[in-house]
């Protein structure tokens, strides 16, 4: 994988500037009412960034790879765009703005951006909103994108457990632990745990408070969180959260990072919980 996400991240004044110079769509993944209270101007609103849950088997990819081109190509991306993503602010969203640039990326997108500090940053500069809906002219997604391999199925977690691959779980610390079984609810899944063997850095520890909001953190702090965890820049990384948000957020934070082995498991707590006959730990891990 060779992703360079250095400039992925971009800044309120940044965006109002890049606005002028070239073209672009620009995705809220904020709940409809949100959109509708104000977002910024020209913004075209998909939930379903957030709110689409996968499965990793063949059918389930090629239903996540078809909604999301057809979605994407509604709302005006034709390949020729820069496409900017924001969530209200990054430690609200469960990183939602992040599971777009992820998706993306996944579908072989070159120009992708995620606006850091989300909408709370570009309304902290008192720059322009509007309640108007965007109504976009709908363009047709490129579906012949080199795509990076960036996904990993249920069976490719199933072949690393207790190899050398670090399995990186950022969920909060109550699913972490097995006290509950997702961010929906302690019982929205029917078991509560963790994979055999995962590391746990929690997606939060990423960002930092700013003027502007949460944002994250620099790439030399990225590094340093993740040391604490005895996880470094050459090791082969599996993400996983619930459904891919949150672990979306972590999978910037590492490529803008440096860290270039770097994949996920975007089905995620959701998907592994479903199957009774798959392995899982709970409680507080045993100290070696």
């Amino acid at each position: 994988m060779n992703l360079d996400s250095t400039t992925t991240l971009i800044g309120p004044d940044e965006l109002l500037k890049l606005q002028n110079s070239e073209p672009m769509v620009i995705i809220d993944t904020r709940d409809p009412e949100a959109y509708a209270s104000g977002h910024i101007p020209g913004a075209v609103n998909i939930r379903e960034i957030f709110t689409f849950l996968a499965t990793s088997t063949p059918q389930g990819l090629k239903d996540l790879k078809g909604s999301f081109e057809k979605q994407l190509g509604d709302a005006g991306i034709s390949g020729k765009e820069t496409v900017i993503f924001y969530e209200d602010s990054m430690n609200g969203g469960y990183g939602q703005s992040c599971r777009g640039y992820y998706l993306l990326t996944w579908l072989g997108y070159p120009k992708i951006k995620v606006l850091n500090g989300g909408y709370s940053a570009w309304v902290s500069k008192s720059l322009p909103t509007s309640t108007d809906p965007t109504v976009p002219t709908p363009a047709t997604f490129p579906t012949n994108l080199n795509t990076p391999d960036v996904m990993v199925t249920l069976d490719d977690v199933k072949a690393a457990l207790g190899s050398k691959t670090v399995l990186m779980d950022v969920r909060d610390v109550d699913e972490w632990i097995g006290d509950s079984s997702s961010p929906y609810g302690k019982d929205f899944a029917p078991r509560k745990g963790r994979l055999p063997g995962a590391k746990w850095l929690e997606w939060y520890r990423f960002m930092k408070p700013s003027a502007l909001g949460p944002i994250f953190k620099t790439p030399d702090e990225v590094r340093a969180e993740c040391a604490t965890a005895n996880i470094g820049l050459n090791d082969e990384i599996i993400l996983y959260c619930f459904k891919g948000a949150r672990a979306s957020n972590t999978f910037l934070a590492l490529t803008q990072a440096g860290f270039r082995n770097v994949r996920m498991y975007f089905g995620s707590w959701n998907e592994w919980s479903r199957d009774p006959s798959l392995p899982i730990e709970s409680g507080m891990p045993v100290a070696n």
